[in-house]
């Protein structure tokens, strides 16, 4: 069994990849400095249940600074999985410099636990988001990424670039993963899915930006978890997508919503937010290549569970802040 540092534990894919690392009987080094990018409650919900597992311990700290890098140098850790990052494509565009310290700053102190402590294994999370306006269709990794829409994008190519450098000059095994769209239970409650489910089951008008035509290949978290994982294997340098297989406009996952619930939504249109891209769809073949991996759930079920999760919860999930 091995011993991983993964980073942004207590985000929604750190969680859920800890937690299967842990049941595959691995132990897990994890950081997050847990902040208010979204309703900090979830974050403390999923690191509660981290905690009561055997092999797992945390530091509550921000990657971006430098002496994180201490906290490593007695763990000989064997892999870094990278998933901490301020993520939302439009509050990069209000606050930029918080996600230059994250996604910039915090890569680099990473690399060079890599680098400090002889760990040969990096995993770093990115986003399709990198792809900007006009990618083709699916979008294979090969598109171009030099024309990033947002912050968010754009911090997300410098991380991409300094894992590249540190992969060159110290020979590191560098795999990217692109995520596309990432949904499931105790998911990010500042993005559609999680937002739609309590709307709708609590009452609330539902809004969406634009005319709802806009679509999104949505990913299920244990799919992303388990492509995560699979990661780990030695590459060299890869940059991976995972994705989902269906993509669905946001005015159908309303109605599927809707159905799931047995639940009428009332839909507020609104201006439509030009930091948003108007579709993502993944090409995996790569993936399917490299690493064995294809997602194994279907949207419909995917998001029947996470409407369970949400029921199961939802004396506290529906005071949960859905901006």
């Amino acid at each position: 069994m091995a011993h991983y540092l993964v980073t942004g534990a207590a985000g929604f894919i750190g969680a859920r990849t800890s937690h299967i690392l842990l049941e595959q009987g691995h132990t897990v080094v994890g950081i997050d400095n847990v902040n208010d990018a979204y309703d900090p409650r979830m974050k403390e919900y999923r690191l509660k249940k981290l905690m009561s597992l055997p092999g797992f311990k945390f530091h509550r700290r921000d990657i971006s600074e430098k002496s994180c890098i201490d906290l490593f140098n007695d763990e000989k850790i064997e892999g870094v999985i990278h998933l901490a990052a301020r993520a939302g494509v439009r509050y990069s565009v209000e606050n930029p410099w918080a996600f230059l310290d994250s996604n910039v700053h915090g890569t680099l102190n990473m690399l060079e636990v890599c680098r400090q402590y002889g760990c040969k294994k990096f995993v770093m999370a990115s986003t399709s988001s990198i792809y900007g306006e006009n990618p083709p269709y699916p979008t294979p990794e090969t598109a171009s990424s030099s024309e990033p829409m947002q912050p968010y994008a754009a911090s997300k190519k410098g991380a991409e670039a300094l894992a590249h450098s540190y992969h060159h000059l110290y020979d590191i095994d560098v795999t990217i993963l692109r995520f596309f769209t990432v949904y499931g239970p105790a998911g990010r409650p500042d993005l559609a899915m999680f937002r739609f489910v309590q709307w709708i089951i609590e009452g609330q008008p539902v809004r969406i930006n634009g005319d709802g035509n806009q679509s999104r290949g949505f990913t299920y978290i244990d799919d992303i978890a388990r492509g995560t994982i699979a990661a780990l294997k030695p590459l060299g340098y890869e940059v991976i997508n995972l994705g989902g297989h269906e993509v669905i406009s946001i005015n159908d996952l309303v109605k599927l919503t809707e159905e799931l619930t047995g639940l009428k939504a009332n839909v507020q249109y609104g201006p439509p937010n030009l930091a948003d891209m108007l579709t993502n769809q993944a090409d995996v073949s790569k993936a399917q290549e490299l690493l064995g991996w294809e997602p194994q759930f279907t949207l419909r079920q995917g998001l029947k569970n996470l409407i369970d999760w949400y029921m199961a919860e939802r004396d506290w999930a529906k005071e949960v802040l859905t901006p």
